[in-house]
């Protein structure tokens, strides 16, 4: 699962990194250390808009994470809904219309997992959060799904832009702190992944890769991240032995 994350990319960062043609997301994206389920996330997609109808344009809009499907008659069904399992994604009534030809990506520093280490006799374990991010420091591009969805008690209202992160089985190393981690696409499929007109679900499942070894790193953070009222650069700061306690995973572990 991938609960929480960190995008701290500037908008204009965004729009030169994904070849951004429509910026429809204005102030809404802004640096956000502790990134948690309902809040507005950076997203890029690929859809026509009024001036270009016949055309998939490329777009950064802020979507809110935990998607709500179009058919779902409560916007709370978003916040069971924050991850799709990379192996199933296709077929789930929540997310397999979306899968089809509502793709996105999801600019991310890196994602947060939390540990349990093995504690002493007589205490209870305490969780240490790690922070996990590409080795060379580029950007994340998380594989998502959005959706368009407009409560059935206001026909006329305004859509509601949501989001969800696909999951995958975690590689080896980052196996030991969580078993599930976001599935990233490469930068050589993004053009097909956003491509709304690839609808044909093996191929589109093709794209859906796991990280290779050796391209990332974890690292222990403070607990401070716990609170999702916390944020700031010092969330993503390696913390020294001085703030843990008992064993853990190696710090800087690769996979």
């Amino acid at each position: 699962m991938c609960g929480r994350y960190a995008s701290t990319w500037a908008r204009q960062e965004l729009i030169e990194q994904f070849q951004v043609r429509l910026d429809a997301a204005g102030d809404a994206v802004r640096p956000d250390y502790n990134i948690a389920p309902t809040k507005q996330v950076p997203a890029v997609l690929a859809r026509p808009t009024e001036e270009s109808a016949e055309e998939a344009v490329r777009q950064l809009r802020a979507l809110r994470w935990g998607l709500v499907p179009s058919w779902a008659k409560d916007v709370k069904i978003g916040n069971r809904l924050i991850n799709a399992r990379a192996e199933t994604v296709h077929e789930k009534p929540s997310f397999r219309r979306a899968f089809a030809k509502r793709r996105c990506l999801l600019p991310a520093d890196g994602f947060y997992e939390w540990y349990t280490p093995q504690a002493a006799e007589g205490r209870r374990p305490v969780k240490q959060p790690f922070f996990i991010r590409p080795r060379d420091g580029a950007v994340m591009a998380m594989a998502g799904l959005y959706e368009l969805w407009r409560s059935p008690d206001d026909p006329d209202g305004e859509w509601l832009w949501t989001c969800t992160v696909i999951t995958t089985q975690a590689a080896d190393d980052v196996g030991r702190i969580h078993d599930r981690m976001p599935m990233v696409v490469r930068p050589e499929h993004w053009d097909a992944w956003l491509d709304p007109g690839l609808t044909a679900v093996e191929e589109v499942r093709a794209l859906l890769t796991p990280a290779m070894n050796g391209t990332m790193e974890a690292y222990p953070v403070s607990r401070a991240v716990n609170n999702v009222r916390n944020n700031g650069p010092d969330l993503i700061r390696p913390v020294t032995d001085g703030h843990m306690s008992g064993d853990r995973p190696e710090t800087g572990t690769l996979f």
